[in-house]
């Protein structure tokens, strides 16, 4: 079959071949533990909408709660004003004018009525005939027709009545093709489908009905979902549902930067989103969720443009061996090298390089054997480390320890407040203060952000803190505190120590000192 054939259902005249409708906030909340408030779920419409440029967005489902209500009303109030109503959309139910209303009600346009897409569902959950279910659709497209609201039709369950009822699918499409239904959306409720199965099922939806619009809506149980798209837009399927790190009830669904780098460079299709920004929604949602983005997920995972063989940084240096179409600057991302026991001298230079230190070959050896041997006693070795790892095997004053700790106390008594008392000795002077916080380390940053502010020195934003705890239940054994920090740039610091606060103490200090440093180097080329 050739490409033109193929493709022949979604050709554009704009030139835009598969379009998107992202469900983060509507299937994305339901992942066991989310929840977004009124703000998050502005935030996140607004980037979708306006930054990432997906074409539609299902945001709430009607009746679920009063807060579910304000959020979409607000996010509904800033859609009008920006002319993105249409491209907002709600779940509802076959409940006559109920769903509907609340949806007028919080200013929305778009309906997503959930019908059922089996016969085992009508009939089991519905406890109807197929007939009576289509009667009580028509009767809400009707209300719909009145209220000036556009409806979309989800048929629940449509993988599993493909399998096992497929006259019962065609005497739903059929039923209610000429009525005013804009996109019939054929969800993978359950995640069963297999990629043949999915071409297949699809393939006689556009088949049979080539003049009705139909979007596909995979979930991941057997992490299929991304095949799945592959195969459903091959059958003609025009549109694709996602979500944002692929959030979703169970396995989730589809994750949109993956559905995204699929279409273009697998199929070679085209679609209206700015791949550039799927990193910072990435971020954003993984900030609301709670959910940590695996650091091995395709495209937005914190490794997944990190070489760590040397063999393969050496490929780089020569001739981009290792390179793909997958660069990490079209995602908003930087390529990275490594450091660890399989990091070779390519690596570890490509990282001095960037922090501008040279080394002779005797000593990048010495370097390399050392960041060997603490990866061989499973530490975490930061881009960060590398200067404080280079002055202690060289014995080199590379590293100014400019900012020292004369002493800390941090007391926490229950009921209270913990208070730190710190105080640190900065270019060889003393400085002291004490503060309260939310916690025993959070007082210790705010007593030192005190000193700084004193100081009018700068001190960067805590964006990140990752505490490794060694199982075994070994109660002296090392914590490990990973806090990641941002000012003008990203970057780690990295502490040990058998107690947790004193463990981030020491990566704080590191922090202290780098930026210390890097002031100075500034200065100094001045």
């Amino acid at each position: 079959m050739t490409d033109t054939k193929i493709y022949k259902h979604i050709s554009r005249q704009d030139g835009v071949s598969v379009t998107i409708m992202d469900t983060t906030l509507r299937d994305g909340e339901q992942t066991s533990g989310v929840s977004f408030s009124e703000g998050e779920k502005l935030s996140v419409a607004k980037v979708l909408l306006e930054d990432v440029k997906v074409d539609r967005i299902e945001i709430a489902s009607a009746r679920v709660s009063e807060g579910e209500f304000k959020a979409t009303q607000k996010v509904m109030q800033w859609a009008s004003t920006k002319g993105h109503l249409e491209q907002v959309e709600v779940l509802g139910f076959v409940d006559g004018k109920t769903s509907l209303q609340w949806i007028a009600n919080a200013g929305g346009k778009v309906l997503n009525l959930l019908c059922k897409g089996s016969y085992r569902h009508v009939t089991a959950q519905l406890r109807k005939t197929p007939e009576q279910h289509v009667s009580d659709i028509k009767e809400v497209l009707g209300f719909a027709k009145e209220m000036g609201i556009t409806v979309n039709v989800y048929l629940e369950d449509w993988s599993n009545g493909m399998k096992n009822s497929k006259d019962y699918v065609h005497f739903m499409i059929k039923s209610l093709k000429n009525e005013n239904v804009e996109r019939f959306m054929l969800p993978d409720t359950l995640g069963i489908l297999a990629p043949d199965e999915t071409f297949s099922f699809c393939k006689e939806m556009t088949e049979h009905y080539p003049d009705v619009t139909f979007d596909f809506h995979a979930h991941n149980d057997y992490d299929l979902a991304i095949a799945n798209v592959f195969y459903a837009i091959k059958a003609g399927i025009n549109c694709i549902h996602t979500t944002a790190n692929g959030l979703g009830e169970r396995a989730g669904n589809a994750p949109l930067s993956s559905v995204i780098a699929t279409i273009k460079d697998h199929l070679h299709l085209k679609t209206n989103v700015n791949e550039s920004q799927l990193n910072k929604v990435s971020k954003l949602v993984e900030s609301f969720s709670g959910i940590r983005i695996p650091t091995n997920k395709p495209l937005i995972g914190e490794f997944v443009f990190t070489q760590c063989s040397g063999i393969h940084a050496d490929g780089d240096n020569k001739s981009n061996l290792y390179f793909n179409d997958l660069l990490p600057e079209r995602f908003g991302r930087t390529r990275q090298y490594a450091l660890g026991k399989t990091s070779g001298k390519a690596n570890i230079k490509k990282n001095l390089d960037e922090l501008g230190i040279e080394l002779d070959a005797d000593a990048l050896k010495e370097v390399t054997n050392r960041i060997i041997e603490l990866a061989d006693d499973k530490e975490t070795i930061t881009h960060e480390d590398l200067p404080y790892i280079v002055s202690d095997v060289l014995h080199s004053s590379i590293i100014d320890h400019k900012v020292r700790v004369i002493n800390y106390s941090i007391t926490y008594t229950m009921g209270l407040r913990p208070v730190a008392n710190v105080a640190l000795e900065i270019d060889g002077k003393e400085h002291e203060e004490y503060c309260d916080g939310d916690g025993q380390y959070d007082a210790f940053v705010k007593a030192v952000r005190k000193i700084y502010t004193r100081l009018d020195k700068s001190f960067p934003k805590l964006i990140d803190y990752v505490v490794t705890i060694p199982p075994g239940g070994k109660t002296d054994a090392l914590v490990e505190t990973v806090i990641t920090w941002q000012n003008d740039r990203e970057f780690k610091t990295k502490g040990l120590d058998p107690d947790q606060t004193a463990a981030a103490v020491k990566a704080t200090i590191r922090m202290l000192n780098i930026i210390e440093n890097e002031i100075n180097t500034n200065l100094l080329k001045k």
